[in-house]
């Protein structure tokens, strides 16, 4: 048996590059945590409304990763692989979107792999996955937790990045963290793993300047609205990152390339490094401290300029 505070007890899902592994037995002030929870994590940098989803998957027992990139999803289906031949269940962080989406289109080729998708809302964003042969995964694993954040933001309003940048501040990486649900002068309400509520709730005291109290919730009272957008349009010389976002989010030009440089700004949720980067129409921009700017429709001009749709998240 080992006694530990809450924050030690957090140590797999914090920022170190040495990772504790606790006895099978492991116990933390009457809390048990399985084994599997000490396993290392996948690294996470999901099609909107994928959440939710169970798909017993019928392909082929040998699938090529040709033309597959992203390293993260090769991991996960070595991790699909691996969980079907030992007959356990395996689960992901939250995942972005596009490797949400990569790796579901993957995954269908393997045979004898069940999989659960979930985020905590059928709307979710980030989503985790849930991989196993199906006679071990027969029920959806509860993997995601909700916890409420609320305090007096009447006079002091946070935005998506405050809470984030609260909660990250705790030592928690970004991919245990899914979706952020803004609640107005309430709080908020916050996806996370669930093995991180109790670091959480006896953690997280202070949002910007608002102190808050932070406590677990059901999923079933999430509370969740389409996001406000504000849309408009920009006429560019060029479909450049440095450009278009700077347009986007009403910044100079040379400010944005310095965000570029600090590793602030991604595209499609990956870090971007150059501020020649190509944007397209479907794109997801975000800016640490800025929030999310959507590309819609493009169109080239009669003199060669491209006139871009902008679709700005509130």
């Amino acid at each position: 048996m080992v006694s530990m505070s809450f924050a030690a007890a957090a140590q797999p899902f914090l920022k170190r590059a040495v990772q504790i592994i606790p006895s099978p037995n492991f116990t933390l002030l009457n809390h048990k945590f399985p084994p599997s929870l000490f396993h290392a994590p996948l690294t996470s940098s999901g099609t909107i409304g994928i959440c939710h989803v169970a798909q017993a998957i019928k392909g082929d027992s040998e699938v090529s990763l040709k033309g597959v990139v992203n390293e993260e999803v090769k991991h996960i289906f070595e991790m699909a692989k691996r969980a079907s031949l030992r007959r356990e269940v395996l689960h992901t962080d939250f995942l972005t979107p596009p490797v949400l989406k990569e790796s579901m289109v993957i995954l269908e080729k393997l045979a004898d792999v069940k999989v659960f998708s979930q985020g905590g809302y059928p709307e979710a964003e980030r989503c985790r996955l849930s991989v196993g042969h199906p006679e071990a995964l027969t029920t959806e694993p509860d993997v995601v937790a909700a916890i409420s954040i609320s305090g007096n933001f009447g006079f002091q309003p946070c935005s998506h990045g405050d809470f984030l940048g609260s909660i990250l501040g705790t030592g928690i990486v970004r991919d245990k963290v899914g979706d952020i649900l803004l609640q107005g002068e309430k709080g908020a309400h916050v996806l996370v793993v669930q093995e991180l509520v109790d670091f959480l709730t006896m953690s997280l005291d202070k949002v910007g300047n608002v102190p808050v109290t932070c406590k677990k919730m059901p999923l079933i009272a999430l509370e969740y609205e389409p996001p406000r957008t504000k849309t408009f349009k920009t006429v560019e010389a060029s479909m450049r990152i440095d450009a278009i976002a700077s347009a986007g989010f009403k910044i100079s030009r040379s400010k944005l390339v310095a965000l570029i440089s600090d590793g602030d700004v991604r595209v499609n949720w990956v870090t971007v490094s150059k501020n020649n980067t190509t944007i397209r129409s479907g794109d997801m921009i975000s800016v640490s401290g800025k929030g999310r700017l959507k590309i819609g429709e493009v169109n080239e001009t009669k003199k060669g300029k491209f006139a871009v749709e902008l679709i700005r998240f509130l």
